[in-house]
């Protein structure tokens, strides 16, 4: 893979008074934590207690109904477990990320978290359909999901007009957010990615962060696949609001290709995406 490097460098995105937002110190724990040989259901959950409302949102993600077996669970511990590590620090993240960038208050910004953890929550359907084809795993989806377009509303703390039209009207136009990017002069796509790097994800989620714009022609491998499902995924949440997808008239065929899908399958592909959706609510 080519790595492409962004527009712009954090120093140059703070002398524009673009703020990269930090990690907050229990995210940074969890994840030291995380990638250590040496943790459990109990340690981690001693970290997450010191944010109670972090606490909060993965007990209300193991009530849903894709992780209930049963009785709820009564502990944090317990909790975990039902969840599992991957997708508890995935919750952490997107919890940590929404309320880092933007005041949740604002109409705008509860707009774009929620659509974000839309995005997220088909994105992982997807890779669990695809993996065989595409080698992307849900949680990696998930994770490429909550921070695609990120860099929206850290521009829009910037500049408090950027795109907030948009942003209130249910969906992402995509191409009017290039006109705004120019109007701007910043690059929504290099500020994702530099809160992708900050924020220490997986390089190649970075990098598709960077490229999402389209399904990227000189990037192969893991890069494409991760762009290529998260389109997927936003094409699926338009049509069930039933809003047309611009965006796709321009790359869904290129996005079907890269899934190894022929586009006589995608009505009933997405019909049953739609199916399995339903019964996943946000966290």
């Amino acid at each position: 893979m080519n790595a492409r490097a962004p527009e712009i460098d954090p120093a140059d995105a703070a002398s524009r008074g673009v703020r990269i937002p930090p990690q907050p110190q229990v995210l940074i724990e969890l994840v030291e934590l995380l990638a250590s040989d040496d943790y459990d259901a109990r340690q981690t959950a001693a970290v997450i207690a010191r944010d109670p409302g972090l606490a909060a949102m993965i007990f209300k993600a193991v009530r849903s109904p894709a992780f209930s077996g049963g009785r709820a669970p009564d502990t944090l511990e317990h909790a975990i477990i039902r969840i599992g590590f991957r997708q508890t620090l995935n919750i952490a993240r997107a919890v940590a990320l929404s309320t880092s960038i933007g005041d949740g208050k604002r109409a705008a910004y509860e707009q774009f978290w929620g659509r974000s953890r839309e995005l997220a929550q088909l994105a992982s359907l997807i890779a669990d359909e695809r993996v065989s084809v595409c080698n992307i795993f849900p949680d990696q989806a998930y994770m490429a999901g909550v921070f695609f377009e990120c860099g929206v509303p850290v521009l829009m703390q910037r500049f408090p007009d950027y795109c907030e039209a948009l942003l209130l009207d249910n969906r992402l136009d995509f191409p009017s957010l290039r006109e705004e990017d120019q109007r701007f002069n910043v690059d929504h796509c290099s500020i994702g990615y530099l809160v992708a790097r900050h924020w220490h994800l997986p390089e190649f989620v970075a990098q598709a962060i960077l490229h999402h714009d389209s399904v990227p022609r000189d990037e192969l491998g893991a890069v494409r696949s991760l762009v290529a499902i998260v389109h997927l995924a936003s094409h699926a949440r338009l049509r069930a609001l039933k809003i047309h997808d611009y965006n796709w008239d321009r790359i869904g065929p290129e996005v079907l290709s890269e899934l190894g899908m022929h586009p006589d399958e995608l009505n009933e592909y997405l019909a049953d995406l739609r199916e399995r959706f339903e019964i996943v609510p946000a966290y």
